[in-house]
């Protein structure tokens, strides 16, 4: 039986680029003619997406996946870690919540058993695919847990990969980190190594290049690449670091100002993405207080405890201060925001949280009751504004189970069931992405300028095309800065 060749991408640490490079070499291949596959063993996210068959797994995977044109599978990304409360965890196991996990009980009782689980899915995976493009996770130079690691040289070893190692220069060090995480690995696992990337790059090569032939004699490695830092391309981040990105003050040169709360166990912050695309909006996060000011528009996004973020909200003084903005204000909530809009939150079995109920901000005539089953779905359907309907699709993603406490109108149709709910200038909905749904993003944002008394946009992008526009924008930074030639060698060497 044929295997597919693999490539594994770690780093010195995270946020050093892992998952875009892995996105990059995903598509690269593919557009090179070779059917190609994301492998990530263990994923820890709280950005999460949904196969096809109705499974939970990274969201990094099911984008690469997509910049690789396949379909997403639980192969891909077998194991997800999903925080809920501090040194504990859902462990999701092929798309499906096994259990929830303090960090040592993981470590000490679900090794072997995840090795197993991992090994299995890599060498199905491996069976369909001719190039398999794996993805670590932090760093692989932490030695206080390498001997129980699952998802950096453990994975190398059972694919029989080679490692690029990549260093992030942007935030500095690169060199020492480079060669400092190098010098950390056993043997066997510097071997392994077959060069190094250097990634985040600005100014001038030329003053780079002393530094690269002193990487180079003193490792014996090669720089196989330097990528240019590369701001502008518009794929879904997975890792929360990316939200140290976003402002937190309103920008008076944009008609539209979108305040985001931002409590301690956000989720699936990818649903903001097309709103921040838009030319007349400016997403903002708002983490106390002081920061809300007067947005036109206040969005409550998921959360993985939602008990503990509506609690949250209570302790800092947001959930007063968004109250404040009752009937002034257009206000969003997707799925846990959605949750926290209602009058209460309860969870008797204790699924997310020690709280058995939490009151919610009452925004909604809307309780809602965690359960221990997980719904996990692609939904497609319309979505009502006034009166008007929008074809729309995403997915949902929630543990809870939601009931109105009096009539109230709802949100969307999703075949021919009532979803979610309106009242007055309040909507919730469990459904993630539907602002990825450009008619119906466009079409609310008008009824916002038009309550501003702005005229309304008629053009709006397509979140599809923009998604595929930089995929290839990608691939193309990365094969520029790269030397695929001297990729394609490796792996075949390594092969042999």
């Amino acid at each position: 039986m044929k295997k597919a060749i693999p490539l594994m991408i770690q780093g010195t640490h995270s946020d050093a680029g892992k998952s875009l490079l892995t996105t990059a070499f995903c598509r690269i291949f593919a557009e090179d003619g070779f059917k190609t596959a994301p492998f990530k063993s263990q994923n820890m996210a709280l950005n999460s997406y949904i196969t096809k068959d109705g499974k939970e797994i990274g969201r990094a995977q099911g984008i690469q996946a997509e910049a690789a044109g396949v379909e997403a599978t639980t192969n891909m990304n077998p194991v997800l870690i999903k925080p809920t409360r501090e040194y504990e965890a859902q462990v999701v196991v092929h798309g499906v919540p096994l259990q929830n996990m303090y960090a040592y009980e993981y470590r000490k009782d679900f090794f072997e058993t995840g090795r197993e689980i991992i090994t299995k899915a890599y060498e199905e995976l491996a069976s369909e695919y001719e190039h398999i493009v794996i993805e670590g996770a932090g760093r692989p130079a932490e030695i206080n847990l390498n001997d129980r690691e699952l998802v950096n040289m453990r994975v190398a070893d059972i694919a029989q990969s080679p490692v690029i190692l990549v260093g992030d220069i942007d935030k500095g060090g690169v060199f020492a980190s480079l060669v400092g995480t190098i010098q950390l690995l056993p043997k066997e696992h510097k071997s392994k190594v077959v060069g190094v990337i250097i990634n985040k790059f600005r100014g001038d090569l030329s003053l780079l290049q002393p530094g690269l032939d002193w990487f180079e004699e003193y490792t014996g490695l090669p720089v196989l690449g330097v990528v240019p830092y590369l701001d502008d391309v518009e794929i879904d981040a997975e890792d929360s670091l990316a939200l140290t990105t976003y402002p937190t003050l309103p920008n008076p040169a944009k008609e539209l100002d979108v305040a985001v709360i931002s409590y301690p166990r956000m989720s699936n912050f990818t649903d903001l993405d097309p709103i921040r695309f838009e030319d007349d909006c400016h997403v903002r996060l708002v983490t106390k207080p002081s920061q809300l000011g007067t947005p036109d528009l206040i969005i409550l996004p998921g959360s993985k405890n939602t008990l503990e973020d509506a609690k949250y909200l209570y302790e800092t003084g947001l959930a007063e201060a968004i109250l404040t903005k009752k009937n002034k204000v257009d206000i969003a909530g997707i799925c846990g925001g959605y949750q926290i809009l209602g009058e209460v939150i309860s969870d008797p079995n204790e699924v997310e949280s020690t709280q058995k109920s939490v009151k919610g901000l009452g925004l909604l005539p809307i309780e809602t009751v965690m359960k221990t089953n997980k719904r996990t779905e692609r939904v497609t359907g319309r979505a009502i504004l006034h009166d008007e309907s929008y074809q729309i699709e995403g997915y949902e993603i929630h543990m809870g189970e939601t009931t109105s406490t009096k009539p109230t109108v709802h949100f969307a149709e999703l075949n021919g069931i009532k979803e979610g709910a309106v009242f007055g200038r309040v909507i919730g909905t469990y459904i993630h992405d539907v602002f990825h749904n450009d008619g119906f993003r466009r079409a609310y944002l008008n009824d916002i300028r038009q309550q501003k008394g702005l005229v309304p946009i008629k053009k709006t992008f397509n979140s599809r095309a923009r998604k595929e526009e930089s995929f290839q924008k990608l691939a193309a930074h990365v094969r520029k800065a790269i030397d695929m030639k001297q990729i394609y060698e490796i792996m075949s060497e390594y092969k042999k």
